[in-house]
């Protein structure tokens, strides 16, 4: 895809704060320093358009990028990260899943697993609260460049098996250094914008 405009529209706690419904949206979940923001540079060609924090649980708002004008990435709040307190987490839960359940213009949400270790509780729960909104349920295994090709294929193997995935290619490898699948994620997106 080319870009020819991406940027931050607004970093946003409640629906009252939230930008008019009038593009579609794609979510990105998963756990503190999975590499959502690396995955939104390296889709958009730029360096630091989505902060990238060496310190989890730093995102703490739903963050709206403009692509193009044509729809909109939404970065949710990390999660899992226990430095955080009970009470924030709470708060965390609910702006998600307010955004999750009540958006008309959400058309899928990502879910980002570090490639290199078997799906958490909270992966877990969140792919089982993807799934039951009746989204799809694509994962991006991010940190790929990390592994050899036959380590990738039996760690995909393994999150197949743990979340019940029947579909592997819903599963797709990505590096964010190597930009590796990058092609591959932005077609995926696009099926789901065209559909």
């Amino acid at each position: 895809m080319i870009i020819k405009k991406a940027e931050i529209i607004i970093t946003a706690v409640k629906p009252s704060q939230y930008p008019p419904e009038d593009s579609p949206e794609i979510a990105l979940a998963g756990r503190s320093n999975v590499g959502k923001s690396s995955l939104i540079n390296t889709l958009i060609n730029r360096k630091n358009l989505a902060r990238t924090s060496g310190q989890p649980g730093k995102t703490q708002t739903l963050n709206f990028y403009n692509i193009n004008d044509d729809f909109r990435f939404v970065d949710l709040p990390g999660y899992g990260y226990a430095r955080v307190s009970r009470k924030e987490r709470e708060k965390w839960g609910d702006m998600i899943n307010r955004y999750l359940t009540e958006r008309r213009s959400l058309k899928e949400v990502i879910l980002l697993l570090d490639i290199r270790h078997s799906p958490g509780e909270h992966d877990k729960m969140m792919y089982d609260w993807i799934k039951s909104i009746g989204f799809k349920g694509i994962i991006v295994a991010t940190k790929a460049d990390k592994l050899s090709n036959n380590q990738r294929s039996k760690q995909i193997s393994v999150i197949c098996k743990e979340l019940g995935i029947k579909d592997r290619s819903l599963v797709i490898p990505f590096s964010a250094t190597k930009k590796l699948n990058k092609d591959k994620v932005w077609s995926t997106i696009k099926k789901v914008l065209n559909t």
